[in-house]
């Protein structure tokens, strides 16, 4: 089924609550590059043509319709954690910091989120409704999927490391990424906090240990 703007209906019918802005994120489950998070606030129009969960839009499809977003949408904001935040913060808190990013570079202020997920990484001041799968539910939250799908790829494209293969699988451990891990090591574009360099005796030095009361690590084991 399409996104729809039921949520975003059921939200506006509450007292104070006049703009809603979507939120989604990519990058969390990569092991090289930034997390990067999206808001969108709509006019409630139609959509453009083809919007769903940025999983289910070919990689061929993704550019043009996110072009289509930017231009529909009556807000963006994005947000990002680098790979030295992510090491330094753990997961949560550099995905709240690129979060409160993308919600603050918005033209205005909305009055409640659409997070997708279960997990509010969020947090006060700010009013959320968190939903599974909203980004197959939520025509907002599937625009930030789409927008910030596109930002990262896009990015992830341009920071060569050619033998990882970044530019087609965006950090994500491809079976072309893991070897070259373990044939060459991480590159300066890494996560060096996570357990896939458990997995890495040749590297395993390179493994930073973060204070654990900073926040978690990444449980993906390499393999």
């Amino acid at each position: 089924m399409a996104p729809t703007y039921d949520i975003e209906h059921l939200l506006l019918s509450q007292h104070s609550v006049r703009t809603v802005a979507g939120v989604d994120e990519v990058g969390r489950g990569a092991w090289a590059g930034p997390v990067t998070v999206c808001a969108v606030v709509t006019d409630l129009s139609e959509p453009p043509a083809g919007l769903t969960d940025s999983k289910q839009v070919s990689a061929a499809k993704r550019p043009p319709l996110a072009a289509e977003l930017a231009a529909w949408a009556v807000g963006v904001g994005y947000g990002e954690a680098t790979h030295e935040e992510i090491d330094a913060l753990g997961m949560t808190r550099a995905l709240r910091r690129a979060a409160r990013q993308a919600l603050e570079a918005l033209p205005a202020r909305p009055d409640a989120v659409i997070l997708d997920g279960k997990h509010d990484y969020i947090g006060p001041p700010w009013p959320v409704r968190l939903e599974i799968k909203g980004d197959a539910a939520s025509i907002s939250v599937a625009a930030a999927s789409v927008l910030a799908k596109v930002r990262r790829d896009a990015y992830m494209g341009t920071i060569g490391c050619d033998e990882y293969g970044f530019g087609e699988n965006a950090g994500y451990p491809s079976p072309l990424h893991q070897e070259a891990l373990a044939r060459l090591g991480p590159t300066p574009h890494h996560r060096l906090s996570w357990s896939y360099l458990d997995d890495l005796p040749q590297w395993r030095h390179l493994k930073q240990h973060r204070d654990p009361l900073a926040g978690e690590g990444q449980a993906t084991l390499f393999g």
